[in-house]
């Protein structure tokens, strides 16, 4: 376990924040639609053996919302400066949800400063006949409900109650999520076809219960990248990172153990 720290970057002209922690490899976490949750458990947990980066995107939570965020293409060419600003090479690039999306756009841009690529419940990609969850319809309750397996810890989170810093963080959070994802829905209809591109070794995580992308999804992620792996874990929804610590942690040291 090692100390975490909070600091203030500059990307050109977008300041961010981002937690950073721990030693050895790089490995940079991109968070989801729903913004950074801290620094979580298994954070700590690997940063006995890795350096932490997990900043928050233009757009979410302390950093700037810039005049040129439109859309996830934006987002895509931000981290590629923030690779170069910061130098940043053999990089373990673990995305979550919309930040595996992202993930995945980088990924197939082959900057060449990445060792391995873990997406985790991603978005990115369509799968006909398989519908998605609309997160932009449910309530905020029924999010935080279907967003866990566990029905007890969906319920207390329900019931959490937001202080007035947290709300604002939510809903610029919200309204820059809608702005990345709310057409074409959580997705990009071009990316499917430069997955083939990914020649890292690739780690794709999933909870067999997701309610926003089941599935269906993992596999058509699996088999478009060449040489992936797929773990698909029960009783767990959309965080494998915080619902099955163990199998994710576990899931991270096979897949860098390749690189």
């Amino acid at each position: 376990m090692a100390d975490k720290l909070t600091e203030q970057l500059t990307i050109g002209d977008c300041k961010i924040g981002m937690m950073k922690g721990g030693s050895g490899p790089t490995l940079l976490y991109l968070h989801g639609a729903g913004g950074s949750k801290g620094w979580l458990p298994f954070m700590d947990r690997l940063s006995d053996r890795f350096s932490i980066l997990a900043p928050d995107h233009p757009g979410f939570g302390s950093s700037d919302t810039p005049d040129w965020l439109d859309g996830m293409t934006d987002l895509v060419f931000f981290y590629l400066d923030f690779l170069e600003q910061l130098d940043l090479r053999d990089v373990h690039l673990v995305g979550h949800s919309m930040g595996g999306w992202l993930a995945a756009e980088l990924a197939v841009r082959g900057t060449g400063r990445f060792r391995t690529l873990t997406l985790v419940s991603s978005a990115g990609i369509r799968v006909p006949g398989v519908p998605m969850g609309d997160l932009f319809m449910w309530s905020a309750e029924e999010k935080a409900r279907r967003m866990v397996f566990d029905p007890e810890v969906g319920e207390q989170r329900a019931n959490a109650v937001l202080t007035p810093e947290e709300a604002d963080v939510a809903l610029k959070n919200a309204f820059t999520s809608s702005k990345l994802c709310w057409s074409p829905r959580f997705h990009n209809p071009d990316l499917e076809k430069w997955l083939h591109r990914i020649r890292i070794p690739t780690m794709i995580m999933w909870g067999e219960n997701d309610p926003i992308f089941p599935p269906p999804y993992a596999e058509a992620y699996n088999r478009m990248i060449a040489g992936s792996e797929l773990r698909v874990f029960p009783e767990c929804a959309h965080s494998p990172q915080q619902e099955k610590p163990d199998d994710f942690i576990a899931g991270i040291d096979a897949i860098t153990a390749k690189s």
